[in-house]
């Protein structure tokens, strides 16, 4: 697939190789095992310059395009889906909206410490019962004079126990469903504002899962983003790329677990010959191969389609969709190939058969991707 990059995006995929088989390969297992955010993770993405990556060097960016963040989260995926998400989480998701909505001051105040890898960011969506159907948010802000307060509280937040400021989406009135959703930025400290339970996963384990909670939060005016009743279509776009980022994620993880696959069966004795010579074992690993480049090609789409100005949203529902089934398939069918020995954690196999399952789950189901899929076909 590499024919299909430019120079400098061949130059900038294998110098994030390098960095990631130096910096993060060596530390995935570990940061696994501790089952907390790998905070050293994202310091170690910062000196590289990734949590600024697509950001305007104005603004404390490297100035990179939505191809340049998709080949950083293949290539972090690789070694660890938990490091891509963090990075994924602060820089597509709340920096991009940051970026993207804020007014000249908000970029100065939020975006560039942040593009700097000063502080680290979230994007609190999601509540108990609005995750597809955000219509149905509970969390409220209510305005007060020159501020808003906010009430309620969001689960599952990436980074949301470690974020110094949360890009948070709350209701101004629950009467106007998405028209009354806006979005503010919640900063770390902030009386009234606190991190509740911190989720124990089956995957990801070196990203955290937070819930937040908001009790009669004061946030001064300064800190709205975008108009009042615009943070349906604020989160929406900003999903998109969220979208490609766990494309790439997917592709990251399947490529890892696919050469893995390939290495084993080369050294795997098994009646007098390696298992790789085996028709049974070379018709797994075509299917993982051709998934694997099938995964990576419909990312590449949406992420030129994107760097073009155009609308993706189909193009990268379509490869957020393929991209998680593929990664769920060829990390299964290498955990096979690697017998019991991919059952143990002496192996990251184990670690890429539990990372794949939330890749159909986090920034849409699979199944709501088939509903953005079927309405773009028909429409």
């Amino acid at each position: 697939m590499d024919i299909l990059l430019t120079e400098p995006e061949r130059m900038l995929q294998r110098q994030l190789r390098d960095f990631v088989q130096a910096e993060i390969a060596p530390c995935a297992d570990e940061w696994d095992r501790r089952n907390e955010l790998a905070y050293e993770a994202f310091q170690k993405v910062a000196s590289v310059g990734l949590t600024g990556l697509t950001v305007p060097e104005e603004y404390g960016g490297q100035g990179g395009s939505l191809m340049d963040a998709l080949i950083a989260s293949i290539e972090l995926a690789r070694a660890s889906v938990s490091v891509a998400s963090i990075v994924g989480t602060h820089m597509g998701l709340a920096l991009g909206g940051l970026y993207r909505y804020g007014n000249e001051d908000q970029r100065r105040r939020f975006v560039v410490p942040a593009a700097k890898g000063e502080r680290l960011c979230s994007y609190a969506l999601t509540e108990h019962d609005a995750s597809s159907d955000i219509s149905r948010m509970t969390t409220t802000a209510r305005r007060e004079g020159d501020e808003w307060i906010i009430n309620g509280a969001k689960c599952f937040i990436s980074n949301g126990d470690r974020a110094d400021m949360v890009l948070l989406f709350a209701t101004v009135d629950k009467q106007l469903g998405n028209k009354g959703i806006t979005a503010f930025v919640v900063e770390k400290g902030t009386p009234g504002f606190s991190v509740g339970k911190i989720e124990d996963k089956l995957g990801i384990r070196a990203e955290s899962a937070a819930e937040l909670m908001f009790d009669d939060v004061h946030v001064p005016m300064e800190n709205q983003i975008g108009e009042v009743g615009k943070g349906m279509r604020i989160a929406l776009s900003i999903l998109d790329e969220g979208r490609l980022d766990v494309a790439g994620q997917g592709v990251g993880l399947a490529s890892a677990a696919l050469d893995a696959a390939v290495a084993y069966s080369k050294e795997r004795q098994q009646f007098g010959q390696p298992i790789c010579e085996f028709q049974g074992i070379q018709w797994m690993l075509v299917d993982m191969a051709t998934q694997v480049d099938a995964a990576w090609l419909l990312a590449y789409r949406a992420a030129r389609l994107a760097d073009q100005g155009q609308r993706f949203s189909k193009e990268v529902a379509q490869a957020k969709l393929f991209a998680a089934n593929t990664a769920m398939d060829v990390a299964r069918k290498s955990l096979q190939i690697h017998g019991g020995y991919g059952y143990m954690k002496d192996l990251p196999i184990e670690r890429f058969y539990r990372d794949a399952k939330i890749l159909e789950i986090y920034e849409g189901t699979s199944e709501v991707q088939k509903l953005v899929i079927g309405r773009a076909i028909l429409s």
